[in-house]
């Protein structure tokens, strides 16, 4: 909390200060004509508060209430419909799609059941806005604690911007020993010299993300549980499996991407320019626990005082050759190196001789490129990274292309591949307790998806990824119960289509979202539900002479049963298990949402059907899914 109160003064401190005009100044005064000393306020247009994403895509900051803000009003501020939550805020997420980052050509850190609130490079926006502006996201959680995300930036000139920005969580929870306390730091800048020639933005980022582990239910709890026993609707007296361990992932980052233009002019459609991106990160993450549960985790090294530390220390530089042309398009040639090294302190050598190494580490040097161009109507655009070396061998290609039909209506069709190596944690891993210790020499995990996106104003918006995968890499139980790194030796083959629609009716209106997926090949090592939908009514208008905008309704979730996968404290990785199937079941909740000004309220009355069937359902075996809570917080921008 000494943060959160630290990042405020900060804010309130620079508040203060004047702000060069960029197109008007909110809040400000202008000099009358003669004889007059003030004249009416002069706001700039929401338009100017520009927010500029890792690949310079550019919007601008929407205060809007909208059915799709409700759904994206959560600890990860994003859409989590292919998520199932556990029943504490900042704890992890079940997966109800099958979700893998198509552009990884080098293998990832691990423990990713602890990344979903970790913020990557891409997670980073950068602003340029006429006057200081303010983001406060607040929402309560279950039991004692507060979740808030707050974001202040300014334009100092024209050409600088600076933004600094803190998201806090720390919830007790209901049931024992799940308290969650995360931090999220990032502080960054973007510069434009005012002959356009030079362009930088960069950041720095400070994350640590605890969750205190009780292993889930007992056996004798779970059965108190699915049998919704009227005493044990105080969740904290029902058993877990131990009250002594903690997980946390900590990381800090240095990035900046800047480029300078050689040749051409300011708005010309020829132009050569020279980039270069430098990105430094360094991950931890930690496992402790004060006596160890054999029965759980197999036999150990040490009784008492376990603690686990993997880490990973990234480097990563990139030098490209830009060229812009009003017949070739934009070029982009890329050549870099990564430096990394993974690993641990320790070697370890077990009873039969094999040798466990502590340490993954080189440098891979890369070459890539991009391209754009508008073909014939077409947004054609492709990508590519290739690892040269043969230490850690990596790709990913990216080709499509994008047709606008009309104003309200577009498409956009593509194939990307990629090969990498799996995760590191699945290569190389160490702990205290005996049955985690490995090192595997895997293949690379390679990928081919066909995906469309259709956006047609009047039918729906629909998603479609065709996925095939060798070597899929996962996690699962061997013959003696002890949970293993595995690669399968037959291809996955998945597909997935999702769709969505709003339906508007006056003051009612609708909102559908359905995703059916189907396991066409390797079904034994991917298990998902065949159909996830969400389906929202609501009543929305304006009362008190147009002061205050409201939204009402009901939001109904439901997937079909599946076997889904079982969590592992240890790694912090989700892992395949077939011995349970869990039944399907709907989450209905009630929300009442409002907007004053440019401040919306969130209401919620969550997991409502709980109130009256109770509830014995799971986000993944022995953990529970969230009973019924009401939960109320804010989104307010303010505009100095």
């Amino acid at each position: 909390m000494k943060y959160i109160s630290l990042f405020f003064f900060l804010c309130l401190s620079l508040s203060v200060f004047s702000q060069t005009k960029l197109g008007g100044r909110a809040g400000g005064q202008e000099q009358g004509p003669p004889g007059q000393n003030e004249k009416d306020t002069i706001k700039p247009p929401i338009t100017d508060y520009k927010i500029i994403s890792f690949k310079n895509d550019t919007t601008f900051v929407d205060t809007t209430l909208t059915i799709t803000k409700d759904y994206t009003f959560n600890y990860l501020r994003k859409d989590n419909f292919e998520l199932l939550a556990f029943p504490n805020t900042g704890q992890t997420y079940n997966s109800l799609s099958f979700i893998k980052d198509y552009h990884s050509f080098f293998p990832e850190f691990g423990a990713r059941a602890r990344h979903f609130n970790f913020m990557e490079v891409e997670d980073i926006n950068y602003y340029h806005v006429p006057t200081p502006f303010t983001d406060l996201y607040f929402k309560t959680v279950p039991e004692q604690g507060q979740q808030l995300d707050a974001l202040f930036t300014i334009n100092t000139s024209q050409n600088f911007n600076a933004f600094i920005a803190y998201k806090g969580t720390r919830a007790l929870g209901r049931f024992q020993h799940i308290l969650t306390s995360t931090g999220n730091l990032r502080m960054g800048f973007s510069y434009d010299s005012d002959d356009d020639r030079y362009h930088a933005k960069g950041h720095f980022v400070s994350q640590d993300l605890l969750n205190e582990e009780n292993g889930g239910l007992t056996d004798q709890s779970i059965q108190q549980y699915i049998d919704k026993e009227e005493e044990f609707d105080d969740r904290s007296i029902l058993e877990v499996n131990f009250e002594d361990a903690k997980s946390t992932l900590f990381g800090k980052r240095f990035y900046l991407n800047h480029s300078y233009r050689l040749a051409g002019q300011k708005d010309s459609l020829n132009s050569f320019s020279l980039g270069h991106v430098f990105d430094y990160s360094y991950k931890k993450f930690q496992f402790k626990q004060n006596a160890s549960k054999t029965d759980i985790f197999g036999p150990s090294f040490e009784s008492s005082n376990l603690n686990d530390e993997t880490r990973l220390k990234h480097l990563m530089n990139e030098l490209s050759l830009n060229l812009q042309n009003n017949v070739l398009g934009s070029i982009s040639l890329a050549a870099g190196m990564t430096n990394y090294e993974y690993g641990y302190n320790s070697i370890y050598i077990n009873g039969e001789d094999e040798i466990v190494t502590n340490k993954l580490a080189g440098n891979i040097p890369h070459v890539g490129g991009n391209y754009k161009k508008n073909i014939g109507g077409f947004d054609v655009t492709g990508e590519a990274r290739i690892n040269i070396s043969s230490e850690l061998p990596g790709n990913y290609f990216d080709a499509s292309a994008g047709y606008r039909l009309n104003e309200f209506n577009k498409i956009r069709f593509g194939f990307n591949q990629n090969s990498s190596a799996p995760n590191f944690n699945f290569l190389l891993y160490q702990s205290d307790y005996i049955n985690y210790n490995w090192q595997n020499d895997f293949s690379n995990e390679s990928s081919q998806r066909l995906y469309a996106k259709l956006d047609l104003s009047k039918i729906a918006q629909v998603n479609a990824d065709l996925i095939q995968t060798q070597n899929y890499t996962f996690f699962a139980e061997n013959a003696n119960g002890d949970v293993k790194p595995f690669q399968s030796g037959d291809p996955l083959r998945y597909f997935k289509v999702r769709a969505e629609r709003e339906f508007n009716w006056g003051i009612f209106g609708m909102y559908h979202t359905l995703m059916y997926q189907n396991v066409l090949e390797g079904s034994d090592v991917l298990n998902v539900p065949d159909f996830v939908t969400r389906n929202s009514v609501y009543y929305q208008d304006f009362w008190f002479k147009e002061a205050l905008y409201l939204q009402t309704g009901f939001t109904l979730k439901y997937f079909t049963k599946y076997q889904m996968n079982a969590y592992d404290p240890v790694l912090a990785e989700f892992y395949i298990q077939d011995a349970q199937e869990f039944s399907n079941f709907p989450v209905v909740d009630f929300f009442f949402n409002a907007k004053v000004d440019t401040a919306r309220l969130f209401f919620k009355l969550q997991h409502l059907n709980a109130l009256f069937n109770g509830n014995n359902n799971f986000s993944a075996p022995g953990y529970p899914y969230g009973d019924f809570l009401l939960r109320f917080g804010i989104v307010w921008d303010f505009f100095m």
